[in-house]
């Protein structure tokens, strides 16, 4: 069975953060591959400056090149919105894979918002890397305090395919600045020229529009 992380996330757009916190959880956690899952879009952030599907393919796609880590828009193909529903069908979809969530300590903040995010832990275990500036409110939040009693140590990261879910595991990474809210700041524009780009899923093999 293949071993593979999955990271949800706007990509809008992927950046060297996004590839280097993929490239530590491939190592830390034993995978053979992290996909990527490009959201058609996040139920908690604004459509406003949110490029085209597209785009921010075009830009998972550029940043995922000669890595393990595969770009995917099967959430627009599955017409799920929410993360419980698309890990439900990915599971039933891929039975032969191994599934673990990867979240940045960002997320881990604001967990206890996503729709029945307990499903979501119990669907399959989770790896939370830690992101600088959030870490404190993130274990300190609603969703940690009922996820603490589920907390696997950090050295035992590369065994989680032997976990019952819920299951968590806190992986340190060093501290990387990078974000897209920064680059967008620096380049409102910077998906004009991937807009018109034809680009492939390669899991769903079906041409992202």
């Amino acid at each position: 069975m293949a071993r593979i992380g999955i990271l949800g996330g706007s990509f809008n757009p992927a950046h060297g953060g996004h590839r280097a916190i993929s490239l530590f959880a491939l190592q830390a956690l034993g995978l053979d591959e992290v996909w990527w899952l490009v959201s058609p879009g996040n139920p908690l952030k604004p459509a406003k400056g949110m490029a085209s599907l597209r785009a921010r393919f075009a830009s998972a796609q550029a940043q995922a090149r000669r890595a393990p880590i595969r770009p995917t828009t099967i959430e627009a193909q599955l017409g799920t919105r929410y993360t419980v529903d698309t890990l439900k069908a990915l599971t039933r979809r891929y039975p032969q894979n191994d599934f673990i969530w990867l979240m940045g300590g960002d997320n881990l903040r604001q967990f206890g918002q996503w729709k029945d995010w307990r499903g979501i832990a119990h669907i399959m275990p989770i790896a939370v890397i830690a992101r600088p500036g959030y870490n404190e409110a993130a274990y300190g939040s609603v969703a940690m305090a009922w996820l603490r009693r589920f907390v696997r140590p950090a050295r035992q990261s590369s065994h989680w395919t032997d976990w019952r879910p819920p299951a968590l595991v806190l992986l340190r990474f060093r501290p990387d600045p990078r974000s897209a809210t920064l680059l967008r700041q620096a380049d409102p524009l910077w998906h004009r020229e991937l807009d018109m780009k034809r680009v492939r899923d390669s899991l769903t093999r079906k041409m992202v529009i």
